[in-house]
């Protein structure tokens, strides 16, 4: 079993940044892909970035594209979600999760570990 735990959620204005944070730990051998999903109030689970536990393949919701970046902390086992020029739209509750399949990044159903999420607020 892999854990996953989140960190770094909070309450930001239009324009600002955060920066969430993934630790993974347990049997990490298994994974091979740390993505990055959110829930928005009263919506379903949407993806929303990801990354292989190498780190050679990323992947973005196009809504996302140039103002978050993923990234990987090799020695840590850390995944940070950088978010940027962040909009009113970026609220809801952020997942990381993983899988140790290596087709389908965006689908949620592969995804069979899950962290407790954590709470992003952009205000306007």
């Amino acid at each position: 079993q892999v854990q996953l735990v989140e960190s770094g959620g909070g309450l930001v204005q239009a324009g600002g940044s955060l920066r969430l944070s993934c630790a993974a730990s347990g049997r990490t051998s298994s994974v091979y892909r740390v993505g990055w999903f959110r829930q928005a109030p009263g919506g379903n689970r949407a993806f929303v970035a990801a990354i292989t536990w190498s780190g050679g393949s990323i992947d973005y919701l196009d809504s996302v594209k140039g103002r978050f970046t993923i990234s990987r902390d090799s020695a840590k086992n850390t995944f940070d979600l950088q978010m940027s020029s962040q909009k009113p739209e970026d609220t809801a509750v952020y997942y990381c999760a993983s899988t140790g399949r290596a087709n389908w990044p965006r689908l949620i159903g592969v995804y069979n570990n899950w962290g407790q999420g954590t709470q992003v607020t952009v205000s306007s």
